[in-house]
């Protein structure tokens, strides 16, 4: 523990944006990219104590994967946005480990929040660095990439494992996509708006939140898509007229069981799996969104470039 308070005082935090605002974030692109801007988006990280033993070591330990992947990515992502479940209790001293563990990134990191965490000890930890933020402050903000906006959300009810999305928040997104309606813009939140087909997991479909969002989203020509994580498991649908993703946790994988759940009676199924993390990076390009899963490991190269290709003319 002495070794963990000492690394504490010599670590830098990580950069992160937690305030109510629009931030610019300035960049000239190296011409050897052609212009691509690129963000890796993690999720559902759970970051724990050691009283948690399993989890601790496990979830540490595949956190650490995803980011050396990340960093080994070219070109290098320009961003990392972490979408929620940050920490498995939403204790201080989880929040503590996770700074910890993010202090070996050399790309900065946004941070957003989910069902696990706790807005007031996140903030403790991660306090927004110009901008005065309440305890009870939602967690919401843009990020402007040249021509590209990314909008944080927060959908965080805290007590409760589902989603939220009060009039405060929906207003807050409304004038935030109002204030730059040519500007295509990238949406992450924490809790998907839709049905997963993972029954156990899945929000009701009439829920009021859902159907608020959605109202704040439809119509909107900026938005190029919306990400989300919370599932544990990837996969890609559409919500308010709008492409949706999904992305794979950094922690332990949901199992792909799409059989109904009777939820008086437990029948000893599977349903989280060791598979390996993963992340989502987003490539904005030529004013087009594309969006790469990709499972984070050392695997073995397969085939390697050691004739040019060559192409016919056209």
């Amino acid at each position: 523990m002495g070794d963990r308070a000492t690394a504490r005082a010599r670590r830098p935090p990580p950069s992160v944006i937690v305030a109510s605002d629009t931030v610019t974030f300035s960049t000239s692109m190296p011409k050897g990219d052609l212009g691509i801007l690129t963000i890796a988006q993690i999720t559902d990280i759970h970051v724990t104590t050691p009283d948690d033993p399993l989890n601790c070591a496990r979830n540490e330990e595949r956190l650490g994967r995803v980011l050396a992947a990340i960093h080994r990515l070219r070109p290098r992502p320009m961003a990392i946005f972490a979408s929620g479940d940050l920490v498995d209790r939403g204790q201080v001293e989880e929040y503590l480990r996770l700074r910890d563990a993010l202090s070996v990134c050399e790309i900065p990191v946004y941070m957003g929040v989910g069902n696990h965490d706790a807005r007031a000890a996140f903030l403790q930890v991660f306090p927004a660095p110009s901008v005065p933020v309440r305890d009870d402050a939602f967690v919401q903000y843009a990020v402007d990439f040249e021509d590209l906006r990314v909008i944080m959300c927060d959908t965080l009810d805290e007590g409760h494992h589902g989603g939220a999305y009060c009039p405060e928040r929906a207003a807050w997104l409304s004038r935030t996509l109002d204030s730059a309606p040519d500007r295509s813009t990238l949406i992450l939140l924490h809790h998907p708006p839709v049905l997963s087909g993972i029954t156990w997991m899945d929000p009701e479909a009439d829920s009021a939140w859902i159907g608020r969002l959605g109202e704040v989203l439809q119509g909107r020509g900026q938005i190029c898509g919306l990400t989300a994580g919370h599932l544990h498991r990837g996969f890609a649908t559409s919500f308010a007229g709008h492409p949706l993703l999904v992305s794979p946790a950094t922690s332990i994988q949901l199992t792909l069981d799409l059989t109904e759940v009777d939820y008086a009676r437990a029948d000893g199924r599977e349903i989280l799996v060791d598979e390996p993390p993963g992340f989502v990076l987003h490539m904005w390009k030529d004013g087009k969104l594309v969006s790469h899963l990709a499972p984070a490991g050392d695997f073995q190269g397969a085939v390697y470039y050691t004739k040019p290709f060559a192409r016919s003319a056209a």
